[in-house]
C-alpha cells in the first residue's frame, strides 16, 4: 500500500481521525479497528444467511436493514478515509482503497440490479486488517522467507506442472481409447478430467474404468500419484531450507594460534585439541 500520510496540521481534527483510523498505537485506534472487523464480519453473516431462501422468506425485512445500516456504518467509514488523508487519490487507488470501495458499491447496484448485493461477501477481504491490531509486522520477514522460496522454485515447479499435464492428458487420451463411450469416457477431455481426479487422489467416483486395462491403469494413476504429491512440497522444502541458511549469521570461530583448530563454542577457554588457552 503506498505511504499515507496525514491531511491537516498535527493536533487538528482530521490529523486525529487520521491517527485514530489509520494507525493502532492509540486506545481509539485498536477500538476503531475491533469495531470494524466485528462489523464486517457481521455483515458478511448478515448476507450469507440472506442467501438462504428459507431464511431470508422468514427473516427479510431484518436483514435488509441491516445490510444497509451496514452499508451506511461503511460508506461513513471511507469518506472519512479520504478525508482524513494529505492525498485522497493515493488512498482510492491503492490496495484496502479499492476493496473500501468496492464493499460498499454492491448494495447501491442492488437498487439498479437485483440480486447484487450478494457480492458484498468481498468485505471479508478486509479482515485482513486485523493483522494490525494483532501486530503481526514482526511476520513480514517469514513472508518475504517463503515469496523468495516461491520464487526460487519456479521454473522446477514449472516443469513439473507441465510433466504433470502431460502425464494427464497422455493417460485421459488412453481411457478414452480403452474404455469408450459406455464408461462414461466419451470425449478426451473427460478422460484427462478424470486423470486430474485420479491423479490427485480427489476420486469423486462419478466415472470408473470398468474393463481390465482400464482398471489397471487407474491403479497405476493412483500410485503415481502418491509420489507426484510430493514433489511441490519438496521442492518447495528445499527452497525453504536455502532462503534460511542464506537468512541465518554465520556462527563466529576463534583459531587456536598453536594448532589452528576452528572453536565454535562462544563460552570456550582453551582449545579442545592441544589445550592452549585461546585468544
Amino acid at each position: 500500500m503506498p505511504r499515507l500520510e496525514a491531511g491537516g496540521a498535527p493536533g487538528s481534527r482530521r490529523a486525529a481521525t487520521y491517527r485514530i483510523i489509520f494507525h493502532t498505537d492509540t486506545g481509539w485506534a485498536r477500538t476503531f479497528d475491533v469495531a470494524l472487523i466485528v462489523a464486517i464480519i457481521t455483515s458478511v453473516a448478515v448476507v450469507m444467511l440472506d442467501s438462504v431462501a428459507a431464511f431470508r422468506a422468514e427473516h427479510g425485512e431484518p436483514l435488509r436493514v441491516l445490510e444497509w445500516v451496514f452499508t451506511g456504518l461503511f460508506t461513513v467509514e471511507y469518506l472519512l478515509r479520504l478525508w482524513s488523508v494529505r492525498s485522497p487519490k493515493t488512498y482510492a487507488l491503492s490496495f484496502f482503497g479499492l476493496i473500501d470501495l468496492l464493499s460498499v458499491i454492491p448494495t447501491y447496484l442492488s437498487l439498479l440490479f437485483p440480486g447484487g448485493q450478494f457480492l458484498v461477501v468481498i468485505r471479508v477481504l478486509r479482515v485482513m486488517r486485523v493483522f494490525r491490531v494483532l501486530k503481526l509486522a514482526q511476520y513480514v520477514g517469514e513472508a518475504s522467507v517463503l515469496g523468495n522460496a516461491l520464487r526460487a522454485a519456479r521454473y522446477k515447479i514449472s516443469v513439473f506442472l507441465v510433466a504433470v499435464l502431460t502425464i494427464v492428458i497422455i493417460v485421459g487420451s488412453m481411457m478414452y481409447l480403452v474404455e469408450g463411450a459406455n464408461a462414461g469416457f466419451t470425449s478426451i477431455p473427460i478422460g484427462v478430467y478424470w486423470a486430474i481426479v485420479t491423479l490427485t487422489t480427489v476420486g469423486y467416483g462419478d466415472i470408473a474404468p470398468i474393463t481390465p486395462i482400464g482398471q489397471a491403469l487407474a491403479s497405476f494413476v493412483m500410485i503415481l500419484g502418491y509420489g507426484i504429491i510430493a514433489v511441490p512440497t519438496g521442492i518447495v522444502t528445499s527452497e525453504l531450507t536455502a532462503q534460511a541458511r542464506v537468512g541465518t549469521p554465520s556462527t563466529p570461530t576463534r583459531s587456536c594460534m598453536s594448532c589452528g583448530t576452528h572453536e565454535t563454542d562462544p563460552g570456550a577457554i582453551y582449545c579442545r585439541r592441544c589445550g592452549v588457552a585461546l585468544a
